[in-house]
């Protein structure tokens, strides 16, 4: 059962698919993206064969219901394509439904602002979005909310860094956050 109560089977009689996911290739190596009937609701790095097992294992658990590796399903052709055009460099917003089912309270209220107020090639500090939320003080929390982050590039926690103007930490890797900022045109390209 899921948390509404009811099995996967009789999600999908009532015409709401079950949780399914596919690993697609990026710039930044295997991404696992997962998606439910409401919109994408997991995005997994460097997913080899054993981080893919452990992180639908854990959707499994978390969502209530066994998630099915669909790589062509309709949940996720759209999320696949804008995240082929972000890394093209076709596209600076995603415009996606998500499902913020596997995060809440403070973790999610400050991704949502990151989401909704930092733009494509800007970045801001622990502590200015802890004060964007009303919580000034909650610097360190916005830290856990980053590393918690399970939708890293679509909400982009990437663009948190700093005040003293250093990268901070990653959930994906520093290699991986350095990617992501020098495409956005934060970070210079690596010279080789």
């Amino acid at each position: 059962m899921n948390a509404t109560g009811h099995t996967q089977q009789e999600q999908r009689r009532a015409g709401r698919p079950g949780p399914v996911w596919a690993v697609v290739a990026s710039d930044i190596g295997p991404l696992l993206l997962a998606a439910t009937g409401t919109g994408l609701v997991n995005v997994v790095f460097h997913a080899t064969d054993d981080v893919r097992d452990k992180a639908v294992e854990r959707l499994g658990s978390r969502l209530g219901a066994e998630p099915a590796e669909a790589p062509s399903s309709p949940l996720l052709a759209e999320p696949i394509r804008q995240l082929e055009d972000y890394f093209a460099g076709r596209r600076r917003d995603f415009e996606l439904p998500l499902d913020w089912s596997l995060i809440s309270g403070f973790n999610r209220q400050v991704l949502r602002e990151l989401a909704a107020g930092v733009p494509f090639g800007a970045v801001v500090g622990y502590g200015d979005l802890a004060r964007r939320v009303g919580q000034p003080g909650a610097a360190q929390a916005v830290g856990m909310a980053m590393g918690a982050n399970p939708l890293p590039v679509v909400v982009p926690c990437h663009r948190v860094v700093e005040s003293d103007g250093g990268i901070g930490g990653f959930g994906g890797g520093l290699e991986t956050k350095r990617q992501l900022l020098a495409l956005e045109g934060v970070l210079p390209e690596p010279l080789f």
